[in-house]
This record gives structure tokens, sequence and C-alpha cells, in this order.
């Protein structure tokens, strides 16, 4: 079986997305606002813009690039792959659009001691995270070890349901499980730690997809 993940896209390349599916043994479709399908066996949350400060009841306070359209969608789809029992696997934005989908909140905009090391200029700041004993990211590369970002925003309060199991040295919520549900969500980019993409500083984010599609054949 090859499993089938639809990857919601704000509508730049997936290339890195797709290339780690496929490398993952899976097969991947990217979309811009895709329909609610339950045709896919998985779903991917990319990376993007971010979402309306309305949709967690704030104000906005540093939101930028949002895309009120792809945030309905990505709401709706996650409505209908969880309620399905399918895996999720969130990335960045999708990180944070899963904690609002639960009623969580955001910071919508890092303080400036934070900011320098989660965000670059060019290119993705790297810097080490620390995970739960016991958690996924635990059991795939140990309880320290280096990572890649590019965000300026972070979960706040956490959603119904999500613990954090790892985070950086300054406490952004790096990532988090669910108590039941089938789901992998992180806020670094793990499809630019892979493949053609891996780097020499950071830990190989092939890995996660490869966890993200073992969810898929079991579910």
């Amino acid at each position: 079986m090859t499993p089938s993940i639809l990857i919601s896209t704000g509508g730049g390349s997936a290339e890195n997305y797709l290339a780690a599916i496929q490398a993952a043994g899976g097969r991947g479709e990217a979309r811009y606002l895709p329909a609610p399908s339950l045709r896919y066996d998985g779903l991917l949350l990319t990376g993007g813009g971010d979402i309306h400060p309305q949709l967690f009841g704030q104000e906005n306070r540093g939101s930028r690039n949002i895309d009120r359209a792809r945030d309905r969608v990505e709401l709706a789809l996650l409505d209908a792959f969880c309620a399905a029992g399918k895996p999720v696997l969130a990335i960045c934005r999708g990180h944070q659009v899963v904690n609002v989908w639960l009623g969580g909140d955001l910071v919508q905009d890092l303080s400036p001691a934070l900011s320098p090391f989660h965000s670059g200029v060019e290119s993705d700041r790297v810097h080490l995270i620390h995970a739960r004993k016991g958690s996924l990211l635990y059991r795939l590369y140990g309880p320290v070890f280096p990572v890649n970002s590019w965000h300026h925003q972070a979960l706040g309060r956490l959603g119904r349901g999500l613990s954090a199991t790892a985070r950086s040295e300054g406490g952004v919520a790096e990532a988090v499980e669910h108590e039941s549900l089938p789901l992998i969500s992180v806020q670094f980019h793990p499809e630019r730690m892979t493949g053609e993409r891996a780097r020499a500083d950071t830990v190989d984010g092939g890995l996660i997809f490869q966890a993200f599609l073992n969810l898929v054949r079991q579910a």
C-alpha cells in the first residue's frame, strides 16, 4: 500500500513536502484551498502566512500575510480528517492551525529576545530543542537535538487535549501531541532537513515523515 496524502499549501511551491512524502514511501498531492476529501489516507498542513487573530479571540498584534480563505479551509480539513480518525502531520503554520482549531491561541510576534533564534533573514535558524521523555521526538532523536526554524509566531495557550512534548531553550512549544488523535505537530521544518535538503547541523527530518506514514498505515 502506498499511502495517499493531501498536502494543503498556501499556493507556493510544495516541492520539498512532496519529495519528503515520496522518500518516506507515500504519494502526495499538493493543493491550494482543497475541499475536504476522505479519499486520501492522511493530511499534511504546511507552512505559510499567519492565521487571522480573530480566530483565537485577539486583535491583530503583529500577524501578517493573512489568508482568511486558507484559514477556513484548513480548519474544515481538520474537522473532516480528525473525525474520520485519519492521521495529520502539521508543520510550522500547520502546527499553529492545529492549536487554534483545538481552542488554543498564539503569540503573534515573538519577543526581541526570542525572535533572532527562530527567524532568519535569508535562511533558517538552527537551535536546540528539548524533547519530553517518551514522546515521539524523544524516541526519534533523543532528549536534546538541533532543528531549523523560520517563524515569528508561536503557540500560546495550548488547545484541548494537547501537551507540549518538545520546547526550545527559550520555551517555545516546538512539538505537541494529542491525548487521542493520530497527530504529529511540529513548529520547525523537517521537509528542509532531509533528502537533498539534509544538513549537517540538524537531525534528519525524514524520520518524522516516516513516523507519519507509519501512523497512516496503522489507521
